[in-house]
């Protein structure tokens, strides 16, 4: 007997995406489904990347299923459709760029810049075009941990051309000074820096920009969040009581400008000795999970204080780059499907789609 479009939909409906938080029905993923009797296709359509997540999902969809056409043959066909989401009220948006994904911290020692780097490598490889700009004017760190240092290309003598490395396109301050120069500006010199970096780089075909914000919550992070656009946010913390009040003013901050959290990522949080296999928890323990709760907002991941971690950004060679199948890498890519996915359920933006309206008087 052919199972019913019904049935299929409401079997759909019984797995739970942990990404997600919902079935593939609720979440707007569903576009059609074809059956007779030798087979089933579903089709879907997802507003995230999921290179690596897709045959996890699928395998699950299909164990959902299994008890309703035993023996039938079961195809999935998907298209992957990354649409740009809303921004803070009266904040341009940016050509060539989707959304936008601040990471943050309160303070700085917490590792956001190494956050940063592998969360945009991680994005890379669930198969998003991304992008990474270093906001931090006054520390920027992005073009070693990237391993690209040097100029960027301009092709017209007014705008620049992002450095690219490991299919990250990337742009810093860094690139654009030696490397033990200080940056001795007052806050609007900084800003006004960073808004040239920002809108003159001719960033190309962008589904996500990861934005490595200077740390703290001053005057130069608030006003960088009134001016730049900010589809969502990430907080970065070690488990520390002194990080994690920080952390929270940063999210304070977040809020108070209209811009959605998207997350706590807790850095540094248990160490194992390679020697002996002894973990420890050095800075605390479950520091992240009750901030998180504490705001209602989720924690993303808890990453280990690992020796390789801080030597991949110290020489050029992050992670998730050079060592995919390590603990830390997994963590990483489960930090980026949560966040992808938390975007593709928010409400998009419509802009682009209405026509400026000019009003000219007559003759």
């Amino acid at each position: 007997m052919t199972a019913t479009k019904e049935q299929i939909e409401s079997s759909l409906r019984s797995y739970r995406d942990p990404y997600l938080g919902v079935d593939v029905v609720s979440a707007g993923m569903l576009k059609n489904i074809i059956t007779d009797e030798q087979k089933i296709a579903i089709e879907l359509e997802a507003g995230f990347p999921l290179a690596r997540h897709r045959a996890t999902l699928e395998a699950e969809l299909a164990k959902a299923l299994s008890p309703l056409a035993p023996g039938t043959a079961l195809t999935f066909r998907w298209e992957t459709k990354i649409v740009a989401h809303s921004v803070q009220k009266g904040v341009k948006t940016l050509p060539g760029v989707k959304n936008t994904i601040a990471v943050a911290s309160g303070k700085g020692g917490v590792g956001k810049s190494t956050t940063a780097v592998n969360l945009a490598l991680a994005l890379r490889d669930e198969g998003a075009t991304v992008g990474l700009l270093d906001a931090d004017i006054y520390g920027p760190s992005q073009p070693r941990m990237l391993g690209c240092p040097g100029r960027p290309d301009s092709r017209d003598g007014k705008s620049m051309e992002p450095k690219v490395s490991f299919g990250i396109q990337c742009i810093s301050i860094g690139h654009l000074i030696e490397e033990d120069t200080p940056m001795i500006w007052r806050g609007p010199m900084a800003t006004s820096a960073l808004e040239q970096l920002l809108r003159e780089t001719n960033w190309r075909d962008l589904d996500y920009l990861v934005i490595d914000l200077p740390p703290g919550t001053g005057d130069i992070q608030l006003t960088l969040c009134q001016k730049v656009p900010l589809s969502g946010a990430i907080i970065v913390t070690t488990p520390q009581d002194i990080a994690l009040m920080d952390a929270r003013k940063g999210l304070k901050m977040f809020e108070k400008v209209d811009v959605p959290v998207l997350g706590v990522v807790e850095n540094m949080s248990v160490h194992v000795c390679t020697n002996c296999g002894h973990a420890e928890h050095i800075f605390g323990a479950g520091g992240g999970a009750t901030m998180a709760a504490q705001h209602n907002v989720d924690l993303l991941g808890s990453l280990p204080l690992d020796i390789r971690i801080r030597e991949g950004v110290d020489n050029g060679r992050p992670t998730v780059e050079t060592d995919p199948d390590s603990v830390a890498t997994q963590v990483y890519r489960e930090i980026a499907r949560r966040v992808t996915t938390k975007l593709a359920l928010r409400a998009r933006d419509y802009s682009g789609r209405f026509p400026n309206i000019v009003i000219q008087k007559s003759t």
